[in-house]
């Protein structure tokens, strides 16, 4: 009997474990070169607030001078309020410019956050050493 519950027991264990979330996160050296920075500038098409990254979607011309939309992925909304950051503060139509670290396959068009800025009123945000020092 006793081996019945232990057996029950593990497996109860073992169900509650695989149908929990799995909570794995991608390293940001795996996806970005930190060793880099680039700058793209042009219209911003969406500001995705979540969990557990933030994106922002950029129309932007490539260094071909063809337009693409760029994703760049900021830190979670926590951090980012913490920084000054809020969901209003940008919104699609906004002329921007964006610094952050390129995307390692050059053709996917992304970009870890860095800064961003918004020449029509001069407003600027400088990410937190977000994965490197913000440049």
């Amino acid at each position: 009997m006793r081996y019945r519950v232990l057996i029950f027991m593990g497996l109860m264990a073992f169900l509650a474990l695989a149908s929990s979330p799995i909570f794995a996160h991608h390293s940001m050296t795996a996806v970005y070169d930190i060793s880099k920075t680039t700058k793209i500038e042009g219209t911003l098409k969406e500001f995705l607030w979540r969990n557990p990254h933030s994106f922002i979607k950029v129309e932007a011309p490539d260094d071909k001078g063809e337009m693409q939309l760029w994703v760049i992925e900021g830190a979670a909304p926590t951090q980012l309020s913490e920084s000054g950051l809020s969901k209003s503060t940008l919104r699609p139509g906004d002329h921007v410019i964006i610094t952050g670290k390129p995307g390692r396959v050059e053709e996917d068009h992304r970009m870890l956050l860095s800064g961003i800025e918004r020449p029509s009123d001069g407003w600027k945000w400088t990410a937190r050493n977000i994965a490197g020092p913000a440049q």
